[in-house]
């Protein structure tokens, strides 16, 4: 038991690298139950009908990624899928280039048209500022697409003036910007609000759900994989459950084993 509990920490590390490994080369499936928090997003996006504007914030960098942009791949596939015009935009100024590939990425594949079907706006410094300037008036917020075209001659945004104008606004963000959106967009200009965040501050976003500030919430990536679910695109997030589930697994019987030996052995001293 000494033995064991003094353990060289490298031989856990070889088994967490076994545990994503092997998941990846011999491919399976996990179930991964949809949650009620993940289909009240998409719940809202499919009553959309055809033409409504649908505004989402990518308000992530490369760092999260690999968390948040699944997600924004499955909304932007159900949105084209449901023709609905999509308005993206970020507060983060290193999620520009990922959220402007995304975007025309995907339109590509459904044969959307740049200015007509969708529109990435770029990126706005001043947060709070930025989200008060959009609910006076768009225009003014963004005088310039992120190719330099003027919005307020982009068909895509014909009927949209400020904030209170979209379907829906979504917030995929890997800080502090949820709060931001609720507190000087929602509560402000009154608009239907979803999110999207890393699991580690997904369980900070559950008191806005009782509240009814947002109306449904991806966590992580296991809120990407019950998108991909219900849109019937799995993908890259369903993909990564398998072996983050298996670390999950594996990491739990260190837990209890590691407990198990040093209880066994206090109670032999």
């Amino acid at each position: 038991m000494e033995r064991l509990l003094s353990i060289d920490r490298r031989y856990i590390f070889v088994f967490v690298a076994l545990a994503v490994t092997i998941p990846l080369l011999i491919k399976f499936d996990l179930p991964v139950p949809v949650t009620k928090e993940v289909k009240g997003i998409y719940n809202k996006i499919d009553s959309l009908p055809e033409g409504a504007h649908v505004l989402i914030a990518f308000d992530f960098d490369p760092a999260s990624k690999e968390e948040l942009l699944p997600m924004a791949l499955a909304l932007l596939h159900h949105c084209f899928r449901k023709n609905v015009k999509v308005v993206g935009m970020t507060l983060n100024p290193g999620g520009t280039g990922l959220a402007n590939s995304a975007i025309t990425d995907t339109g590509k594949q459904y044969e959307k048209i740049q200015g007509e079907d969708y529109v990435f706006l770029g990126y706005k410094t001043g947060v709070e500022l930025v989200m008060i300037n959009m609910g006076e008036n768009i225009y003014s917020a963004f005088p310039k697409d992120f190719y330099g075209n003027a919005t307020v001659d982009l068909p895509v945004l014909k009927g949209v003036q400020s904030l209170t104008d979209f379907d829906y606004v979504i917030d995929l963000a890997s800080g502090s910007s949820i709060e931001a959106w609720i507190a000087f967009g929602k509560e402000k200009y009154d608009f239907d609000l979803g999110a999207g965040c890393t699991a580690v501050i997904g369980p900070d976003m559950y008191p806005f759900l009782q509240a009814k500030q947002i109306n449904g919430l991806m966590s992580g990536l296991k809120g990407a994989a019950e998108y991909e679910i219900l849109i019937n695109r799995k993908s890259t997030a369903v993909a990564g459950m398998s072996p983050q589930s298996v670390v999950h697994v594996i990491v739990v019987l260190f837990v209890i084993f590691g407990n198990f030996l040093y209880f066994m052995s206090g109670r032999k001293r």
